[in-house]
């Protein structure tokens, strides 16, 4: 016989008789359903122009509806880090997505499942890990984790904690079509098209479609909750429904901005446990919450102290009150090396503003990735730009960006219109971005060091690497932030960094005078001279490429020495990255990849080699 409550919630599977729904368990269950690749804004529950998702949508009447949710990064290996290690990926180099080195947990810390175990919670994960994490730090995590692992194996009435991944709202979805038998629930005609894409036929098909997976998607949740009901542990039972982080359409997974970084956060609220939860069921908070807080809320669900070492705070469990919640309103993210491109971004919202810092900003956002233009809409997107017929905001994902932007959520929720260069808003640019300076000299920020030297250095043990470094990259982003202030000011602290004996200092100059382009000619003879005779080989290859993008200087001839004589895969396809910008974008140098075909990294297939051969089939138009 259905209970009322669930007669409510719409679930009409019958009840099983067991130990567990006689009374309320000693400790509370958690169950985590995670979708892939999907923004907030997918969803009718946060959108109008949203997916429906009934049983999503139940379990918020029931339950908590988090408005502002963010992943710390806008792909899964990273976003999945950050998760299980409470911490925040650049603090241990586990920022990159695919890893090339596995690093070390902080010390000190397990993963958080890990302490569920020693309480005697039952832990399994069906079934995507994606860590970029040592494998001897992960082997104790979970008492299974595979594509079967469930919470019914284990002993009776022993507490849970049951991961369930689910792929149909996958990037890789929309390469193709809807699998046969597959209606879209909306006419492509119907579907609001974001202002930074163009409006065509493809584009609006690939909506329909996605919200179409979404909507699919949430038929298999409630499949697990059925299962959940039947088992008779819904009084028992947190259920999370959250995506792992934003996408999917091009222009948001990947890419540390709001449409890669808001996520759907759905909790169901049990029973049994409602005195756990800071606001009554059916309600919306509005307080910040970020996937570094995922690992201390289960902990703090399940009544277990919570490690020192992490970076997350609980927004559920004991002591945690809604007035206090409330108060928190900010999110970091980062963006840096996906599969194998490189860029550098750092994400803060504060309020209703977002700011995003482009360390790299002479690069484009649409620089090739081999992966994400398997996706048609993307490839259609570049081929019009290429013609020419993409209005502004358009035409802006294949064009260098700002080194800051700013944008006002409330009246720009797609981040179009920056206000970075409007005088009403200094104040608010001037305070993100010393918040944003301030976090990441505190943490420190590894990405600062470049991902070769960071794995030929570290040894995987990034928080005792950042430790040890970090007043040398204090120093580093204060000359990654020579940027932000006009030329004259910047002109003298630069010339210090490129004569500077840390070659990393070298290297962050060189990219500034990229940034300022033609205002740096006079730092042209250094540049020459570095490109062709420095010691190390990315400062050489960050020096032809302000000769490159500058027009001052041939970068060709001094990239494909460093390529040649590069012995590091990590290095080269570092390099490749600036190969690859000067010639898609601004100002289209060609470069001929037989003359670099008998270098050591060339030829390896495995880990970022892969990366490499995809890049050079890429150039040959393979």
């Amino acid at each position: 016989m259905n209970s009322p409550l669930l007669l409510l919630l719409g679930f009409t599977a019958p009840m099983l008789a067991s130990p567990d729904d006689a009374t309320a368990a000693d400790k509370p269950n958690i169950v985590w359903l995670t979708t892939e690749d999907n923004s907030a804004n997918w969803y009718r529950l946060y959108d109008k122009n949203g997916a429906p998702t009934p049983n999503i949508e139940r379990l918020a009447e029931h339950g908590l509806v988090f408005n502002n949710a963010y992943s710390c990064a806008p792909v899964c290996s990273t976003a999945r880090s950050t998760i299980i290690s409470g911490c925040y990926g650049p603090r241990l180099g586990a920022q990159y997505h695919r890893r090339e080195l596995p690093v070390a947990m902080p010390g000190g810390v397990n993963p958080f499942p890990w302490y569920l175990r020693q309480a005697g919670y039952y832990t399994t994960n069906n079934s995507k890990t994606d860590y970029n994490f040592r494998k001897e730090d992960m082997k104790d995590a979970w008492d299974e984790s595979s594509r079967k692992a469930t919470y019914r194996n284990r002993e009776p009435g022993q507490p849970f904690f049951h991961v369930q991944n689910y792929t149909q709202t996958h990037e890789g979805q929309l390469f193709g079509d809807l699998p046969k038998g597959v209606d879209k629930i909306v006419d492509p005609s119907d579907v609001e098209v974001f202002p930074y894409h163009p409006d065509t036929p493809l584009f609006r098909e690939k909506y329909a479609q996605y919200l179409t997976r979404q909507h699919d998607v949430d038929s298999q949740l409630g499949k697990m909750i059925d299962q959940l009901e039947a088992d008779g542990l819904l009084n028992d039972t947190f259920i999370f429904h959250y995506g792992d982080h934003g996408g999917v359409l091009p222009g948001s997974k990947g890419y540390a901005r709001n449409d890669g970084l808001q996520v759907a956060m759905v909790v169901y609220v049990p029973r049994n446990w409602k005195h756990l939860a800071p606001a009554e069921p059916g309600s919306r908070v509005d307080g910040f919450v970020e996937f570094v807080d995922l690992s201390a809320t289960a902990l703090n669900l399940a009544g277990i102290d919570i490690p020192e070492g992490i970076d997350g705070r609980p927004f559920l469990g004991e002591d945690i009150s809604l007035e206090e919640l409330n108060e928190r309103d900010t999110a970091f993210g980062y963006a840096e090396r996906f599969d194998e491109k490189y860029d550098m971004v750092r994400f803060l919202r504060k309020g209703k503003y977002t700011y995003q810092r482009n360390y790299q900003p002479f690069n484009f956002d649409g620089l090739f990735n081999e992966y994400r233009y398997k996706q048609p809409a993307y490839r259609e997107w570049r081929d019009l730009h290429k013609e020419g017929k993409l209005n502004e905001a358009q035409a802006a994902f294949f064009e260098p960006r700002p080194a800051e932007c700013l944008y006002d959520l409330e009246r720009d929720p797609h981040e179009v219109n920056n206000l970075a260069d409007d005088p009403k808003y200094a104040d608010i640019l001037a305070d993100m971005r010393t918040s944003l300076e301030k976090r990441l000299k505190g943490m420190p920020d590894l990405g600062f060091i470049p991902e070769p030297v960071f794995v030929s250095a570290s040894g995987g043990e990034g928080e005792a690497f950042g430790r040890d470094n970090k007043e040398r990259i204090a120093e580093l982003i204060d000359i990654a932030d020579l940027e932000l202030v006009p030329f004259d000011e910047a002109q003298s602290q630069i010339a210090q960094a490129l004569q500077s004996k840390d070659p990393l200092k070298r290297y962050w100059g060189l990219i500034v005078c990229s940034a300022f382009g033609d205002k740096a000619a006079r730092f042209v003879p250094e540049a020459t001279k570095l490109a062709a005779s420095d010691e190390n080989l990315l400062v050489r290859a960050r020096a032809a490429e302000f000769l490159g993008l500058s027009g001052t200087g041939d970068p060709v001839p001094v990239l494909v020495d460093v390529l040649r004589t590069s012995t590091d895969p990590i290095e080269a396809n570092l390099i490749l990255n600036t190969v690859v910008l000067l010639r898609d974008g601004e100002p289209g140098i060609p470069f001929d990849f037989s003359k670099v075909e008998g270098a050591p990294w060339f030829q390896r297939k495995k880990g970022i080699g892969n990366f490499v051969q995809r890049r050079i089939a890429q150039f040959r138009g393979e």
